[in-house]
């Protein structure tokens, strides 16, 4: 169970502004023997819960964005929100990209989607993430 949890962690940590991988964590214990899809199951809630957090972040933290400690130029902030209007809610479901999957999920809290919305786009794009993952290390294992 500890693996799990590991995972779930690991998964909830990436999808936060931390930086972080799981998908190494997530390939060694699919090595290791653990149940894949208890492991597709750990990783994809742990990565979509911590892409909420982003949500909230986004949601909550533009109250503050007056302030000198404010991490984001008001001037990059107009630059994502135009390009979130012109691609929509849709690409949430890339959320999973490495390089700008984290700051989609917190502009989408800025832009004020729906929280369900947001939930089942990004729960679906993070999910086939860890699954193709999943069915890439399968392919790989006869190499080993």
């Amino acid at each position: 169970m500890d693996a799990y949890l590991g995972l779930f962690l690991s998964a909830f940590l990436a999808a936060t502004l931390v930086p972080a991988y799981s998908e190494i964590l997530f390939a060694g214990l699919l090595s290791a023997g653990y149940d894949p899809l208890l492991l597709l199951a750990w990783a994809s809630v742990g990565n979509t819960l911590g892409s909420a957090v982003n949500w909230l972040l986004g949601r909550y933290l533009l109250h503050f964005q007056d302030r000198k400690w404010f991490p984001f130029k008001a001037d990059s902030l107009g630059a994502a929100q135009r390009w979130f209007n012109r691609w929509g809610v849709w690409s949430l479901l890339l959320a999973w990209l490495p390089v700008g999957g984290d700051a989609l999920t917190f502009i989408a809290g800025m832009m004020r989607v729906r929280f369900w919305l947001f939930l089942l786009l990004t729960a679906i794009g993070k999910t086939a993430r860890y699954a193709i993952l999943l069915g890439i290390v399968d392919l790989l294992r006869p190499l080993q």
